[in-house]
């Protein structure tokens, strides 16, 4: 085999590997795709490796790309009228990024670990969807998903006492976790306590409450930085549902 053979059978594998581990693949919009329509999409991609606090896009930006996470998490922001920035949603592996109607993006994308992200251009994009049925419905079906988040996101922040936010909050986190297949308790946080209490329509201090308070339950614990163990999932379910009280 000559070098230039052994250089590009090196580089498929390498797509084979990202595309069998990416996020997309289990929860994403390659979920329903075969080895074969998978190898067309990855040669239509581009794949980027970044470092935590990288920003994906800017509000205003020209939404001509879409990315999907295949590893790592993300926090979309808004900027608000009085300069602030409002924490709009967090985004986990497999999740879309960045595709929508308009023509410019809606929110800023920022990075909160290191990542890696598979890039559409959107035309391609559009043509991969046209070609591959089952990919535009797994699309609409992510679509729907975000709809229904955003609805119960609404929920939370209207209705429910602060305590209850931070509790749906880290269960909506361990439901994020179980659709990617994973079953552990213990979560990746991260997320400030700053990012959360602007996610939820709280203050800082108003979560930090709710973490200390839920550690002398004995709901939670944090046996690490950025990590957080549910020890009472069925309790703090409840308070988030508002079926128990406290």
């Amino acid at each position: 085999m000559n070098p230039l053979d052994a250089t590009r059978l090196s580089a498929e594998l390498r797509s084979e590997e990202a595309c069998a581990t990416c996020g997309s693949r289990v929860a994403g919009l390659c979920k329903p795709m075969d080895a074969a329509s998978l190898d067309e999409i990855s040669a239509e991609a581009e794949r980027l490796t970044l470092p935590a606090r990288s920003v994906v896009f800017r509000e205003g930006d020209s939404a001509s790309r879409v990315y999907s996470l295949m590893t790592g998490i993300a926090k979309l922001t808004r900027l608000l009228p009085d300069g602030k920035q409002q924490v709009v949603g967090f985004r986990y592996p497999g999740d879309v990024i960045g595709y929508t109607s308009r023509r410019d993006y809606s929110f800023d994308a920022e990075l909160l670990t290191g990542a890696t992200l598979c890039r559409l251009d959107r035309p391609k994009l559009d043509k991969l969807l046209g070609r591959f049925p089952q990919m535009e419905r797994r699309l609409l079906d992510l679509c729907v998903q975000e709809l229904t988040a955003t609805q119960e996101q609404l929920v939370t922040v209207g209705r429910r006492p602060a305590e209850a936010r931070v509790a749906a909050f880290l269960i909506s986190l361990l439901e994020a976790r179980r659709r990617r297949g994973k079953v552990e308790r213990t979560l990746d946080m991260p997320m400030t306590r700053a990012d959360i209490a602007d996610f939820l329509g709280l203050t800082l201090e108003t979560v930090s409450r709710s973490f200390t308070a839920f550690r002398k339950r004995g709901w939670l614990r944090e046996p690490e930085h950025q990590k957080v163990e549910l020890l009472d999932v069925a309790a703090l379910s409840g308070l988030a549902d508002g079926t128990d009280e406290v």
